[in-house]
């Protein structure tokens, strides 16, 4: 799944945190920041992004992304299950 497009293109840094409130046993969340020339195609940013495998709060930075961004989160595990909010703080 992906968050919704966020268009940053007057933003010169990005920090996005990630709020894991639920998640099932033996679950692994991801999160890996996309981005794209026009809200339209995308392509991974090619950072690391974060993984997750207990309730918490976890956070990266993000710098040079261009025009558009958006965040990839996935859920590996037998019975994956995950309740998380996304927060995405921008600065020139």
């Amino acid at each position: 799944m992906t968050t919704e497009p966020y268009e940053v293109a007057w933003a010169s840094e990005a920090r996005v945190f990630v709020r894991i409130l639920e998640m099932s046993p033996d679950t692994v969340l991801t999160v890996r920041p996309r981005i794209s020339p026009d809200g339209m195609f995308w392509c991974d940013e090619g950072s690391k992004g974060l993984e997750m495998r207990e309730v918490g709060l976890a956070s990266f930075a993000l710098r040079d992304f261009g025009h558009w961004l958006q965040l990839e989160i996935g859920l590996e595990g037998p019975q994956p299950f995950a309740r998380i909010m996304v927060y995405l703080a921008l600065k020139e």
